[in-house]
């Protein structure tokens, strides 16, 4: 089992409390002030989980400079009152920024029994790039 300081484990709480804000924020029709909590607790889990010079690193890599804009730009449209649109800023630029962890999700999630069987399924295997 993998042992976690305190911070990190205070980083996991805050990042699981930014994921259900994002999450419930989203089921209520982009609700702003849902939005904007999950959006600044995200950012504040993954800070305390790897470090404040570790996640400015990741995002201030050269090759993922586009990524980083759409994201927190969006992070920032969604805090002045547009929320569908930071929205949908946000998710391009996550998916930019984490699509090299991607294969490596499904990658575990093939290993998990109920999961992994329907991954492996014929159509769904095609579309699954690991």
């Amino acid at each position: 089992m993998i042992s976690l300081t305190d911070s990190q484990k205070i980083g996991m709480g805050l990042t699981g409390f930014g994921v259900f804000f994002l999450f419930f924020g989203m089921v209520l029709f982009f609700d702003k002030a849902l939005l904007a909590i999950g959006n600044i607790l995200f950012v504040a889990g993954l800070s305390f989980v790897i470090g404040l010079e570790r996640t400015f690193r990741f995002f201030f890599q050269k090759h993922k400079m586009k990524a980083t804009g759409f994201f927190l730009g969006g992070i920032f449209v969604v805090l002045i009152g547009w929320p569908v649109i930071g929205m949908a800023l946000e998710i391009y630029g996550f998916f930019l920024l984490f699509r090299g962890f991607f294969p490596v999700v499904v990658g575990f999630i093939r290993r998990v029994p109920i999961l992994g069987s329907i991954l492996n399924l014929p159509g769904i295997s095609s579309l699954t790039i690991s």
